[in-house]
């Protein structure tokens, strides 16, 4: 299952996704975790000091070794030069499976250990000082577009991605990317502000959305999320002595996460478990083309001097029972 956390910033996205995939750790779970945000704060999150999330490979700095794999022997693309993020697979593209070792995995994501489990976590790296000034953040997150593609997943295992915060995700296609979006939203006008835009995007679409409420902290907030959300209010988190030690860099066992909260994050996986038997593979390529489209006429034709429109493989449906090229 492809899962997206986004909301405003500070609203506890990155907390809450860590979370996330530390349950599914901790109940044996296989998970590949991206942190999509050049905020990069996803490793300090699953308990990587400093330095550790410091060291951690740059997907967009390895980005011409991920163009190479995916194309395998895809004829309708001449070469890396001419793919772009939005680039869709077709007949003879290598794709991704969330248990297996490749060269993608092997340059751009690191095991990070975690009670109950070890789970795979890429990072789109933050912005550099070449960067500044001259660069627009998209340049990183395209790479985690190209990989979300070309990733083929089945029921059991998750691909979880810290998003950028507020609508940012609606710069790029990569918002119909997922099975199930989580909103994190605070009780606040700000904090569902974010929801109403998301919603109000993603309607045309078919995006699977649901409202985390988070700093919530007693009924006059409950109620406040219950008026502005209706019933995309999925489930409500509080405050947890467990999440401040973790802040301070001293998280005890994840058992000893408050009852409350790990009912919560039972709740996240059931909602997202229920979506797989709705999975349109079909819609989820006819999107991923629409997308590779729109990006080709507005500035990848000019940029890779290609009709880029000639990539889209018309026969193609990504899914399950698709097999990688050579």
């Amino acid at each position: 299952m492809k899962i997206a956390f986004v909301g405003k910033g500070g609203s506890g996205k990155t907390t809450l996704s860590s979370l996330f995939i530390r349950h599914l750790a901790a109940e044996g779970a296989p998970v590949v975790a991206v942190d999509a945000d050049i905020n990069q704060h996803l490793g300090a999150a699953l308990g990587l000091d400093e330095s550790e999330a410091a060291a951690l490979p740059a997907m967009g700095e390895h980005l011409r070794l991920i163009k190479d794999y995916l194309r395998g022997g895809n004829p309708r693309i001449a070469s890396a030069d001419t793919m772009i993020k939005t680039t869709p697979p077709g007949e003879g593209s290598r794709l991704l499976r969330v248990q297996e070792d490749n060269p993608v995995y092997d340059a751009c994501a690191r095991p990070v250990r975690l009670d109950g489990g070890t789970v795979r976590l890429m990072v789109t790296g933050p912005f550099t000082d070449a960067d500044l000034g001259v660069a627009c953040y998209h340049s990183k997150t395209g790479a985690v577009e190209l990989c979300l593609n070309h990733l083929v997943d089945g029921p059991g295992e998750y691909v979880v991605v810290d998003m950028t915060a507020g609508s940012d995700s609606f710069a790029s296609g990569m918002f119909t990317r997922f099975d199930m979006t989580f909103l994190v939203a605070e009780p606040t006008r700000k904090g569902v502000s974010v929801y109403r835009q998301y919603k109000e995007y993603a309607r045309d679409f078919g995006v699977a959305l649901k409202v985390v409420g988070n700093k919530v902290q007693g009924p006059d907030d409950l109620d406040f999320l219950r008026a502005e959300a209706g019933d995309d209010l999925l489930v409500t988190v509080g405050h947890s002595d467990w999440v401040r030690a973790m802040e301070k860099g001293r998280p005890p066992r994840f058992t000893a996460l408050e009852e409350s909260n790990r009912l919560a994050l039972r709740t996240l996986r059931e909602a997202a478990d229920a979506t797989y038997g709705r999975r349109d593979w079909e819609r989820y390529t006819r999107q991923m083309v629409h997308f590779h489209l729109k990006n080709a006429q507005s500035w990848g034709n000019e940029r890779t001097g290609a009709d880029l429109a000639a990539q889209v493989d018309p026969g193609f449906v990504l899914g399950e029972s698709v097999t990688a090229g050579a």
